[in-house]
């Protein structure tokens, strides 16, 4: 059982239960805020009321999936904190799922084929982006399992009129579903795949830097 939470874009919040002797993964509960400016207001009512939807209690949890995302500075650690405290204080494992990964999973799992580029909004007129194989219908998933794409390139960093990859398909990642990435850490629990580093994936330095040391006063 796991609690995933992810604040790269709005904030969103999901228990998912999987593992051994589960054949079908499921999201048990999900809370979502789309709100990209007040991830740190709502962050705490959503984590009650994904476990309340869920009906599951904070010791029947076994791990804590962040979203690393890439996303912009601001929000982003409000999710990766509050993911690591609660993971701190449940005792249970922190497990960091790179963003762009749901966003892929989903539209796999809705049928979409092919090379996808999920692209978000970086702000200052960037975009980040990642490409990813869904493959051809003949590679969808068997019935009680999950396939996740491969991710080829990303993320990165470009204008908008400069992503690589002109001839894949693009879609817009303004929102990512913690339900969707409980599946993808399920995923990679289950087939030993390879976690994201835990560092968040802001891509570049936050606007607001740390004093080298006291300014001079003059008159």
């Amino acid at each position: 059982m796991l609690l995933a939470i992810d604040t790269s874009a709005g904030t969103s919040v999901a228990v998912v239960r999987g593992g051994a002797g589960i054949q079908n993964p499921q999201v048990l509960g999900q809370a979502d805020g789309f709100d990209t400016m007040k991830h740190a207001e709502v962050i705490g009512r959503l984590i009650e009321g994904a476990l309340a939807e869920a009906g599951v209690g904070v010791s029947e949890l076994t791990g804590v999936v962040a979203g690393m995302g890439p996303g912009p500075f601001t929000g982003l650690r409000v999710g990766i904190a509050a993911a690591r405290v609660f993971a701190l204080g449940a005792g249970v494992p922190l497990l960091p799922i790179v963003s762009h990964d749901a966003i892929a999973l989903a539209e796999a799992q809705g049928g979409a084929t092919g090379e996808l580029l999920v692209v978000t909004d970086a702000r200052r007129r960037e975009v980040y982006w990642s490409l990813y194989d869904l493959g051809g219908r003949e590679q969808q998933a068997a019935e009680g399992s999950t396939v996740l794409p491969p991710r080829l390139a990303g993320p990165g960093l470009a204008k908008p009129d400069a992503l690589p990859h002109p001839h894949a398909r693009i879609t817009d990642g303004a929102h990512v579903s913690a339900g969707q990435l409980g599946l993808v850490a399920l995923a990679l629990l289950e087939t030993g795949g390879p976690l994201a580093p835990d560092v968040a994936l802001y891509l570049r330095s936050p606007d607001v830097t740390v004093s080298a040391g006291a300014k001079r006063v003059t008159q």
